[in-house]
């Protein structure tokens, strides 16, 4: 589970994610001066860009919702930032070489082939159409309003069906088959009578 214990931190799995050159084997996210490269502010836009229109691959099931939640050692955004623990996307300190993103938005409870894929499908659309990330975050970036992750999944899952990026790349089928699957859990969920909901409302008057 993503967040199995009341007021403890959830449980995460970030992706560390760089890419190499196929011929030289070098990081591409590395100009060879050793400063950052526009295809690493491409990646992080993209990551900004779509993480939230692909979020119930990173975060597939209704627990994984409780888990964002400010101050809790969980992302509640896609800000970016060095060495950045508030934000979704952090850059650690590193060599040229290694230089890379760390997505922290993933919980333990995705499917670690899909949210791979998708973490590094929303970095490839934004370095293919050149989009351009947010100022780094210096501080603090939970009360940041930028661009926004989805509270539910019912509402990720609305998102994800309507973004035409997701069936272009991953394919109908699959996009229509994880949605439809994900609503009927999401249906079952809702079936359910919880003990918080007897306890504060059965009585209420």
């Amino acid at each position: 589970m993503a967040k199995p214990i009341t007021n403890e931190p959830g449980s995460a799995m970030h992706l560390h994610q760089s890419i190499v050159s196929r011929e030289t084997g070098k990081n591409i996210f590395t100009n060879e001066d050793g400063t950052i490269s526009q295809l690493f502010y491409g990646h992080i836009a993209g990551l900004q860009q779509y993480i939230p229109e692909m979020l119930p691959l990173f975060a597939p099931n209704v627990n994984s919702f409780r888990r964002f939640l400010p101050d809790t050692s969980a992302p509640v955004n896609v800000e970016w930032g060095e060495e950045n623990r508030t934000c979704g996307l952090r850059v650690p300190s590193c060599s040229p070489q290694n230089r890379r993103v760390e997505n922290r938005l993933p919980g333990a409870d995705a499917n670690p082939y899909f949210a791979i894929a998708a973490s590094l499908l929303c970095g490839y659309i934004g370095m293919v159409n050149e989009l351009k990330p947010t100022p780094p975050v210096q501080g603090r970036g939970y009360e940041l309003r930028g661009p926004s992750l989805p509270h539910t999944l019912e509402s990720a899952l609305e998102r994800m069906e309507n973004c035409e990026e997701v069936e272009s790349y991953l394919g109908e089928s699959f996009a229509r088959g994880y949605i439809a699957v994900k609503r009927a859990e999401q249906e079952n969920f809702k079936r359910v009578i919880s003990s918080w909901e007897r306890e504060f409302l059965l009585l209420t008057v």
